[in-house]
Formats: structure tokens, sequence, C-alpha cells
């Protein structure tokens, strides 16, 4: 298992970490992630999605988490807050991001506990998030107690941008 340290980031924290998020993305999307980009995945694609992300969070939309060990960000995870006033119990999990070195040692899963902890603590009892059908991301899902509410056939890209690939969604209650 990890030995990761995993911790929700205060803004400035994540603003300090922007070019190991940005490797991280950049990582990710380069190992064949479906995480909303496809190849080339560039620097400054990846810079401008973090920009927008740290702005959001620095405005208290977005939570962000990291996780961390010898000194090296190996992972990254999400809650975006819903922001209608009747939704105000919801989140999306998002950007579910473990780089390649650190893969296969629990590190998703401690990512999303950590996630899943801060929602309770602050209110946020149904979180969502969709993912590509037949994943390792979708298999963490199901492992983890949520539950798939549907899915749509051709709705994102793969990163090689090859072929749209089907999207599973899922809740989770807490």
């Amino acid at each position: 298992m990890s030995q990761h340290a995993v911790r929700l980031l205060t803004p400035a924290q994540a603003q300090a970490k922007r070019v190991a998020l940005i490797d991280l993305l950049v990582d990710a999307v380069q190992g064949g992630a479906s995480v909303n980009f496809i190849w080339p995945m560039t620097r400054a694609k990846a810079e401008t999605w973090w920009d927008g992300a740290l702005s959001g969070h620095a405005r208290g939309e977005r939570l962000i988490f990291a996780a961390e060990a010898d000194g090296r960000l190996d992972g990254s995870v999400q809650l975006i807050l819903a922001p209608q006033e009747n939704q105000t119990f919801r989140a999306d999990l998002a950007k579910l991001l473990v780089h390649r070195r650190a893969r296969r040692q629990g590190l998703g899963a401690a990512l999303m506990r950590a996630a899943e902890a801060e929602a309770r603590r602050i209110g946020r009892t149904l979180l969502t998030l969709d993912t590509e059908t037949g994943s390792a991301a979708e298999r963490l899902y199901e492992r983890s107690g949520w539950i798939r509410f549907g899915t749509v056939p051709g709705y994102a890209a793969r990163a090689d941008n090859s072929v749209r690939e089907t999207c599973s969604f899922f809740y989770k209650a807490l």
C-alpha cells in the first residue's frame, strides 16, 4: 500500500504546487487517462486548465487534495461544490489523477476517501462523478461503493482521439 500523505490543500498551498499539478495532468493524459483532454497534451493546455482550477479553488468553488511522498506530488483529486442554492448538499468528484509511477498502490482509493471525508465534514452528502466505461477508474469507483446510474455511448473521445468511448455516471450518498 501507499506511503503517501493525502491532504486538502489551502489555495496558497495549491498555488505553490502549480508546476507539480501541471506535470501530473500532463502525465495522466499522456498515459491515456480520459480526463477531458486529447493528445498532444501540451504544458500550455495543462497550465491554462490548472490556472482556472486554482482560481476556482481560491474563490471557494472547489477543493483540491494532493497525495505526496518524499516531497513528490503523485496524485490529486477535487471536489467541485455545486453552486446552486437548492443543491448546497452536493459536489462533483473530479480529476482523480495518479501519476503513472505511483499507480496500483491504493493511492486513488486514498484520495477518494479523503475527498469523501471532507465532503461529509462540510455537509456535502451527495457526490457525483463520470468516468470512461471499462476503465480502471470505473472499477475503483465500484469497489469504493459508488453506484452507477447510467451510461452514455460515445460521450467523450479517448486521449488518443481514436474513438469516442462510453461514459458511466456514478453517485454516492454519504
